[in-house]
């Protein structure tokens, strides 16, 4: 595990990885120095304990999720909307420790914490369907409220990788798993849209997906 990076960076990745792969509890910072070369002694000194360098990965992907919504600008709805689920899917995949293993290393209970980026990612996909509703792309009959069914979507997205593990007993997920996933939350979706919107947002996922730098295609969906 080489990298041209600063050493702070190499020691994130190398956490971020195992984290991931073991579990935060199963992973020990010696296993963390010895993957990227350093003694345990130069990683403490820059992550004096595990849950420091945890604590710091969690607050990395806050700042990027915040500065994507700083500097993001609005598109075609169908572009934007698959931008936002695909934008959560691999940042939840290459960070899923934090979901999984957060009681673990947090000092803070749910109720003492600032307004989550979770939060904020509900929101922002609240809006989403805002749009889709003023530019007329449901179906006159959908007789869905438009909060339940922002609540229904995020919930698929949320909890998907809970449901793995809990419903299917996977231990480890693959970036396959995350795509059926995605193909649940627009399965959600796409029955509340008119035909045109439907064969509009297949075709961004797909151009999304062509463009992807994930580990596999996203399955195009029926």
């Amino acid at each position: 595990m080489k990298s041209n990076s600063t050493t702070p960076n190499r020691i994130l990745d190398a956490g971020r990885q195992l984290f991931n792969e073991k579990g935060y509890a199963a992973t020990t910072l010696t296993e963390i120095a010895a993957a990227i070369g350093i003694s345990q002694g130069n990683l403490t000194y820059h992550f004096p304990t595990k849950r420091d360098l945890a604590k710091r990965i969690e607050e990395e992907v806050r700042k990027r999720a915040q500065a994507r919504r700083a500097n993001r600008v609005p598109g075609a709805i169908e572009d934007d909307y698959v931008e936002h689920l695909l934008f959560a899917t691999d940042l939840i995949w290459h960070n899923r420790f934090l979901l999984r293993d957060r009681a673990q290393y947090t000092e803070v209970t749910l109720s003492e914490q600032p307004r989550s980026e979770m939060a904020a990612d509900f929101d922002e996909l609240k809006e989403l369907l805002e749009r889709i509703k003023a530019e007329g792309k449901f179906r006159r009959d959908t007789d869905m409220d438009l909060h339940t069914l922002t609540r229904a979507l995020w919930i698929v997205s949320r909890f998907w990788m809970d449901y793995l593990r809990e419903s299917e007993g996977l231990e480890k997920i693959s970036w396959a798993d995350q795509e059926r996933g995605i193909q649940h939350h627009f399965a959600v979706l796409l029955p509340h849209l008119t035909a045109a919107a439907r064969r509009e947002f297949q075709a961004a996922l797909t151009r999304a997906s062509d463009q992807s730098q994930a580990p596999s295609p996203i399955v195009q969906l029926p």
